[in-house]
C-alpha cells in the first residue's frame, strides 16, 4: 500500500514538471530533453528538474 501512494505522489509530481517544463521559455529541444529526462527516469528527472531546470519567477 505504502509503494502504490509513493507512485502516485511521484506520478502527479511528474505531471507537475512537465506542464512545468513546456511552460517554461527554454527552446523546444530543451524542453523535449527535459520531459524525455522526467519519463524515462522519474525520481532522478524531477529532483534534476527542480535544480536545474530553468526557473520561472522564484525569488
Amino acid at each position: 500500500m505504502e509503494y502504490s501512494i509513493f507512485g502516485i505522489v511521484i506520478l502527479i509530481l511528474d505531471v507537475i514538471a512537465v506542464v512545468s517544463v513546456w511552460g517554461s521559455g527554454a527552446t523546444t529541444a530543451t524542453k523535449l530533453l527535459w520531459t524525455l529526462l522526467i519519463v524515462i527516469l522519474p525520481v532522478i528527472g524531477l529532483i534534476a528538474w527542480f535544480f536545474l531546470g530553468p526557473k520561472r519567477g522564484r525569488v
